[in-house]
């Protein structure tokens, strides 16, 4: 035990030597604002621009296209605010923090491998998190990224030790926890809350010791979360992950097929933010699921497919988005505010850029018809979808619906996330007879004081979840469509 201790103190005091604890500060300060109720942009600001570097690559990460699909400007970290989000600039600036720190010089393989795993692990916690409403997400997500912190920071700065600890693993049948205790003198367990102490993250720490155990309800968003990046790493249809289905399903309140969607959605959102948070490859070291079958129902009775077979049962490409004909569309709308053309261009122009732009699998425009008492399908887009032009119809008299919600609130909506659960019931046996259940987005088409309908888009066909950064496409055309709609009007 006296020699645990002393390597423990050993190994504290060697990393704590090294740039390290400059990144600690940021990520101590990040979450201090995630905590506070009255945290401002100019506070957020004062942390980042402390460090230009670090400025530079939040805002290079804010006009992306992942975060930033309608392509705005973005100059300051007050405009990035303004854009897309105070709690999205600032899990860029902490991801970016950690990322940064510990990626130095040439990273070993070891360090990348791990560092993009707990990546995963980070966005699948902090979905699960929000998915429950859970008011700790961020304290989540930094959670699930230094779940490793001490074999990270060991590989990062380990130096000779590292070299043969690596020398140790690579021996067929090691016992790697015994490895690294013979050569460090302690766990990496250990290692990692000892190093969260010293940084003044202690929150953190408690909270990464109650994942390997507490059943608490951000504990286990941690806990599932380092466990699914853990089994991606055998295979999206392997045992591993098989298992870990159900427990996702009741933490979330989910079906299996619901729980496995939100599973692959957040490893599709790892991917693209690990592309753009860092510069090191790392969302190479993540599995990927474009090869997966269209209905999740196969996948979830797969036990331990091969890659291979996986990928024979696909029976056609799935639908991705297209960054180019978003912006193409985006810009079309832009001149069709300006110089209208008319109305079957402008319908077509936002058809396509939310269908094949922004990869919404269905897309549909409801006008008001009938004399305003009625929904009907007036463009859409989509497999299966054409039979609506002729034969949907959605009554907007005294039944209260989410499509009558939508257009008469003004109000753009993710139905199927928690922040619009109480609306739920809004949605009718009459739309899932036509429409199925399950998440979609909507939202009104406004003309000017006129109210012209809504716009509906899902991904029912594959089963896929929907993204941010799909729903920030989704209202930016929505809107554009009733400025183009409005221009046209005048133009008459």
């Amino acid at each position: 035990m006296k020699e645990q201790t002393h390597g423990l103190r050993q190994w504290v005091a060697q990393l704590n030597k090294a740039e390290l604890p400059a990144m600690a500060v940021v990520v101590h300060d990040l979450l201090r604002l995630s905590q506070s109720q009255t945290a401002s942009v100019r506070q957020l600001a004062e942390v980042l621009l402390r460090d230009a570097a670090l400025t530079s690559k939040v805002l290079r990460v804010s006009n992306s296209v992942y975060c930033n699909p309608g392509r705005e400007v973005i100059k300051t970290i007050s405009r990035a605010v303004v854009v897309i989000g105070f709690d999205q600039v600032r899990m860029i600036g902490l991801s970016v923090s950690l990322l940064d720190g510990l990626l130095k010089d040439s990273p070993r393989h070891q360090l990348q491998s791990l560092l993009a795993r707990s990546f995963h692990a980070a966005m699948q916690a902090r979905n699960l998190a929000d998915y429950n409403a859970l008011p700790e997400k961020e304290e989540v997500f930094i959670a699930a990224l230094l779940r490793d912190l001490g074999e990270m920071a060991f590989w990062s700065q380990g130096g000779e030790q590292a070299d043969e600890l690596a020398d140790a693993l690579a021996v067929p049948g090691v016992d790697q926890d015994k490895a690294a205790r013979r050569i460090l003198g302690t766990g990496f367990d250990q290692l990692t809350l000892g190093l969260l102490k010293t940084w003044n993250l202690g929150e953190i720490g408690q909270l990464v010791q109650a994942s390997h155990g507490s059943s608490g309800p951000a504990a286990r968003a941690v806990s599932l979360g380092a466990a699914i990046a853990d089994a991606a790493q055998h295979g999206w249809a392997g045992r591993e992950m098989q298992a870990l289905i159900a427990p996702v399903a009741e933490l979330t309140g989910m079906t299996p097929e619901e729980a496995m969607q939100q599973i692959l959605a957040s490893a599709d959102e790892a991917v693209r933010v690990a592309g753009t948070c860092s510069n090191a490859d790392l969302q190479a070291w993540i599995p990927s699921t474009d090869d997966l079958p269209l209905d999740l129902s196969e996948l979830l009775l797969m036990d331990a497919v091969p890659a291979q077979a996986a990928r024979s049962m696909v029976q056609e490409p799935l639908l991705q988005p297209n960054l180019e004909m978003l912006k193409l569309s985006l810009q079309n709308m832009k001149l069709m505010v300006s110089s209208p053309i008319n109305i079957d261009n402008t319908l077509t122009a936002v058809i396509n850029g939310l269908h094949l732009g922004a990869g919404l699998e269905r897309v549909m425009l409801c006008v008001l018809a009938d004399n305003q008492t009625r929904f009907r399908a007036r463009k859409v887009a989509g497999k299966g979808t054409q039979s609506w032009l002729q034969d949907f119809s959605l009554a907007c008299g005294e039944q209260q619906h989410i499509f009558s919600y939508a257009l008469h609130q003004h109000q753009p909506l993710w139905m199927g996330t928690p922040a619009a659960a109480n609306l739920q019931d809004m949605v009718t046996p009459d739309m899932t007879s036509w429409l199925g259940a399950g998440p979609f987005f909507i939202a009104p088409v406004i003309a000017g004081q006129r109210q012209i309908g809504v716009l509906y888009a899902d991904m029912r066909l594959s089963g896929r979840a929907l993204s941010d950064s799909q729903f920030t496409a989704f209202k930016r055309l929505a809107d554009m469509t009733g400025q183009c709609l409005q221009a046209l009007s005048r133009r008459r």
